[in-house]
């Protein structure tokens, strides 16, 4: 395994994969934890979640660099997850909880019944690149403070950063075997999953991978919560504040570099707007600067892996060849970095692969609709459901599109697509299932356990 700098090519470190013994160490220790962390009171588990927030805010230009270095995240980027990761950490410290609270049931006379929730036990995590701290604890605080043990397999570019996150909850005092990182390839999850003291198992990433995860997990009868690829649509209606629209798009499709399962995808456009939004669409992104995740004022940096990049580049000449129409971009730069530039493509229709697949990269496909009902089609017809975004000025009517007409877990209406862990977040269809942050995230994996008992 090893760390590779997607903006030189090089190598930074190379990492032993973990033995059979050490995951079995691994696991037993998972197991000696689980009783004393279960006991712990939530105000003790609150304060380990408050000294893990305060030492990544301490640590947040550190592992921005780390970011940086592993996956080619922009530093202001990185900076700013990991005060994200901060925050989570805080809020469910804070409402764990409120939100674990015994629910009283009122049954007939001479009854009493409740609904409590206890943890599971111990959560195996499979986890992205994209945003390796981020996704890391968007599971990590609920699952902590609900008393459970966690395993983070992590992808294998960024393993530095997997054991800097361990670090950081061992440096909050987080007990010794209530969170670990194992370093291990993906060959190594089927075992992971099938052993005994794994209760449960979260996964974020690509649509094939939850896939499997999710056959193993039912074969052996594991609860799985899964959030997957996606292929947002961005809904521009004829009466939208037109210059926010096109800068918010633009930003949309650009975060991290434009690796993110609920970046804006496809933009459909209402057939008056569709010629200026093209236009304006094309000169937006064209003037964004990428470059090296270190330098100031850069929109985006390398892909995570040369091999990404390539693929991302198959998908464009392929939409190419099947009809659409680049106005910008879509040139392979000549530098050893996993660079590729701002690109749009016009014209898009079902069918190709930029409107079929999940693009994950700085590529915009704008797709022409007749009318909003026209739009609403071509936003539903996809395999995909995580994420989407409608712009109008007629708030009411974005209001009741984005709540009764569109098939995704989160929609927006005029702003992108993000997280918060004030709010759910998952999607359906193809991009999985099951809820992440908020009061839903957090009982995912207890359980939700009747108590009840006879007083007469």
């Amino acid at each position: 395994m090893e760390s590779r700098n997607p903006a030189t090519n090089q190598l930074i470190q190379t990492w032993s994969e973990a033995t059979e013994a050490e995951i079995a160490s691994a696991l037993q220790n998972a197991t000696r934890a689980e009783t004393e962390w279960r006991r712990a009171s939530f105000s003790e588990r609150g304060d380990v979640l408050r000294s893990t927030a305060a030492l990544l805010r301490q640590s947040s230009e550190e592992l921005a660099q780390l970011m940086a270095d592993e996956m080619g995240k922009p530093l202001p980027q990185g900076v700013a997850e990991a005060e994200k990761c901060a925050w989570v950490c805080e809020y469910y410290a804070e409402n764990a909880e409120r939100f674990l609270a015994d629910d009283p049931v009122n049954l007939d006379e001479g009854w009493k019944a409740a609904v409590v929730f206890r943890p599971i036990g111990c959560v195996l995590a499979v986890m992205p690149w994209n945003f390796p701290l981020w996704q890391v604890f968007r599971f990590a605080a609920p699952a902590l403070m609900a008393g459970n043990t966690a395993v983070l397999k992590h992808a294998s570019n960024v393993c530095g950063c997997a054991v800097r996150i361990a670090e950081i909850f061992a440096e909050a005092g987080l007990p010794a075997g209530v969170f670990q990182t194992l370093l291990v390839g993906s060959s190594r999850v089927p075992r992971l999953i099938a052993d005994p003291v794994v209760r449960a198992v979260t996964l974020t990433g690509s649509t094939p991978a939850g896939s499997a995860v999710a056959a193993e997990a039912g074969r052996n009868l594991k609860k799985t919560v899964l959030e997957l690829g996606g292929s947002d649509p961005y809904l521009v209606l004829a009466d939208c504040d037109f210059e926010k629209t096109v800068e918010t798009c633009a930003t949309a499709r650009l975060i991290n570099s434009g690796q993110s399962c609920i970046a804006a995808k496809r933009f459909i456009v209402e057939e008056p707007l569709y010629d200026a939004f093209v236009e304006a669409m094309t000169e937006t992104m064209k003037a964004k600067r990428w470059g090296a995740p270190q330098e100031p004022d850069i929109a985006l940096g390398p892909l995570a892996r040369h091999d990404l990049r390539d693929e991302l580049h198959e998908q464009v000449q392929k939409s190419l060849s099947q009809g659409a129409r680049l106005t910008t971009g879509g040139e392979i730069p000549d530098d050893p970095g996993a660079y590729y530039p701002p690109t749009v493509l016009a014209d898009v229709t079902p069918g190709m692969a930029a409107f079929d697949e999940e693009t994950f990269g700085p590529v915009a496909a704008i797709v022409r609709a007749k009318d909003l009902e026209d739009a609403i089609a071509l936003a539903n017809a996809s395999r995909f459901g995580l994420g989407a975004a409608i712009f109008t000025q007629d708030l009411d009517r974005g209001w009741a599109v984005a709540a009764d007409r569109l098939e995704a877990g989160s929609c927006f209406v005029n702003a992108f697509v993000r997280s918060d862990p004030r709010l759910p977040f998952g999607g359906i269809k193809e991009s999985g299932y099951g809820r992440e942050l908020s009061a839903f995230g957090i009982r995912e994996f207890v359980n939700i356990k009747t108590v009840c008992a006879e007083v007469r």
